[in-house]
């Protein structure tokens, strides 16, 4: 799948969120790259954290735009959407009593770093969609992994953040 073809679903799914004023932040691979300010490696997937409160509507907007809902088998936390070849995958955030931000998941909650959700926003390729933290952002791609894959791309999206401005 293009570049392109996730960058125009990503602006799209912009759009549509902000128009329902739903927040939203980017993280992941495509995170790294928004942050560096130019594309470094190709992204099999977008990957956005919503507040699970919102996912309702956040599933009737996607699916009015053409995404089929789509989550991975054994999925704790998070879900998924197609359009073509373009997957998009929802981690869900919650507060605690405390204002603590979490990912509810069946026995648990997956942490998040404070202030991870802030009003960060980042240009690439005429897209500017809303970050989490450059901080947060470093904690998720430093995080260990059993998938060599996986710890490979943490590795370079390190040494990307390590080395941009941004």
């Amino acid at each position: 799948m293009s570049e392109a073809e996730q960058l125009a679903a990503l602006a799209g799914i912009h759009e549509l969120l902000e128009e329902e004023e739903i927040d939203y932040w980017l993280f992941g691979g495509w995170a790294v790259d928004f942050r560096a300010g130019v594309v470094t490696r190709a992204h099999d997937d977008l990957d956005l954290a919503v507040w699970q409160k919102d996912h309702e509507r956040i599933a009737e907007l996607l699916a009015a735009d053409g995404w089929t809902h789509a989550p991975e088998a054994g999925g704790d936390g998070y879900t998924g959407y197609g359009r073509g070849r373009v997957r998009i995958e929802l981690a869900f955030l919650a507060r605690d009593e405390t204002g603590r931000v979490y990912t509810p998941l069946r026995q648990g909650r997956g942490a998040w770093p404070d202030q991870a959700f802030d009003d960060d926003v980042a240009e690439l390729l005429g897209v500017r969609p809303r970050l989490i933290s450059l901080r947060a952002l470093i904690a998720d791609k430093s995080e260990a992994h059993d998938d060599a894959i996986v710890s490979a791309k943490d590795h370079a999206d390190l040494a990307t953040l390590s080395s941009s401005p941004r």
